[in-house]
């Protein structure tokens, strides 16, 4: 039996065809929420984690934490899961993950004009134009990065990706919904021997993909009758040995048969391969208004494996608190704007769990008692020794993690 996947625009009524579709042609429906529910189940992520691998917005931390590769590779087998049992409505973002080579899933895009967009949000979501348009556009540009990425498209509405595209503003939902179901019945979407074998080499490169990223590798996955192959597409020194090491994690995985290493094309780039260690210190935000001490201190942690992002001032440092969620802080207390007081008690103020280390130079004793009073996990004086430093921002990092896992047991990184 076939199945139905559904790529949608927003504010185009797709729920109402999405949510009708499974009760006409028996199948059941999955979406993005159930998936990623099932992919931090696995991952030990959170669903929120998980769910930001669908933004186009790429964390800062995401070079040292890949987080969002992790996250992608448990959603791909929760959708390749869900795939080889067939019957579904897959619904969502997703549904891009399915392979082409799967040839019985039937690929469905709903779409509107931007006009008829806008209205919709504004009937239905209460926005006015600009907010409208707003919203569309995140909404699109997330839909374009994620069909970039695993597509190779820029445009997600173009129709080579789909086997029927709908324009919603034009087609009344049961109308749309007796398209989909005599497109169903074609012979282009009947299972074949090898649609069905495509779909269990993609239950097999997800499996392979989930247990490298769980062992903190990152390398491209392709499964051929059983037959994996791991691209390498960053420079390794010692390349022997992670090809040993990524055959003996990948060679076990159930439905691999055999295991094949190559060297992509970006292998001679300058970019080093780097295996994340989930133990070291990979969300650091420093904040200092001294651009050349700040940038030198990133580089020296930065050979310590430990992965940070600079801000310059208060304010960007809240606003990428606010969307990168560090998990430690290194803050100067004598900035312009915002001073590092005010953005301690702020942080503590939107996210208790993150520690602060206070690095001043210009600090008093009044300073040290307030920081300290307001939740700094620790007081220092420049200049600081880059050893003991380190020592600090690990044990900041080790309390930082310990309370995650303690406020949501599904938020432990740890595979």
């Amino acid at each position: 039996m076939s199945s139905i996947s559904v790529v949608s625009a927003s504010f185009c009524h797709a729920d109402e065809i999405i949510l009708a579709l499974p009760d006409r042609v028996g199948f059941r429906l999955i979406g993005d929420d159930a998936l990623v529910g099932r992919a931090a189940e696995r991952s030990g992520m959170s669903e929120h984690a998980v769910g930001r691998a669908f933004s186009a917005r790429r964390s800062v931390f995401n070079s040292f934490t890949r987080d969002r590769e992790r996250a992608v590779a448990h959603l791909k087998l929760a959708v390749a899961e869900a795939v080889v049992r067939d019957k579904l409505v897959i619904a969502g973002l997703s549904a891009v993950l399915v392979p082409t080579a799967v040839s019985h899933v039937l690929r469905v895009c709903l779409v509107a004009d931007a006009r008829s967009r806008i209205e919709t949000a504004q009937a239905t979501a209460g926005l006015g134009d600009k907010a409208a348009l707003r919203e569309i556009r995140r909404h699109d540009e997330d839909l374009t990065g994620w069909v970039s990425d695993h597509r190779g498209v820029d445009d997600p509405w173009q129709p080579s990706l789909y086997d029927i595209v709908l324009p919603t503003d034009k087609t009344p939902s049961e109308r749309a919904i007796d398209l989909i179901v005599e497109s169903l019945r074609s012979e282009a979407v009947r299972p074949t021997a090898a649609s069905l074998r495509a779909a269990e080499d993609f239950l097999v490169a997800a499996r392979v993909e989930q247990r490298l990223a769980g062992a903190g590798h990152h390398v491209d996955v392709a499964c051929a009758d059983g037959h994996v192959t791991l691209t390498i597409n960053k420079h390794v020194l010692m390349l022997g040995r992670l090809e040993d090491e990524l055959k003996e994690i990948a060679g076990p995985v159930d439905g691999v048969r055999s295991v094949d290493t190559v060297v992509g094309k970006e292998f001679y780039q300058t970019d080093i391969y780097r295996k994340v260690d989930f133990e070291t210190p990979s969300r650091v935000l420093l904040v200092d208004d001294e651009r050349e001490f700040v940038q030198t201190l990133s580089e020296r942690l930065e050979m310590r494996d430990v992965g940070s992002a600079v801000a310059y001032d208060g304010e960007s440092a809240l606003r990428m608190v606010s969307q990168d969620e560090p998990d430690v802080m290194i803050l100067d207390l004598k900035m312009p704007g915002i001073d590092g007081i005010e953005v301690l008690r702020r942080v503590k103020r939107m996210n208790p769990r993150i520690e602060v280390i206070i690095l001043t130079g210009h600090g008093s004793d009044d300073d040290c008692r307030t920081c300290m009073e307001l939740g700094a996990f620790a007081y220092l004086q420049k200049p600081v020794d880059i050893e003991a430093l380190s020592e600090t921002l690990r044990r900041a990092n080790q309390k930082a993690r310990e309370s995650s896992r303690r406020a949501d047991p599904e938020d432990d990184p740890t595979p």
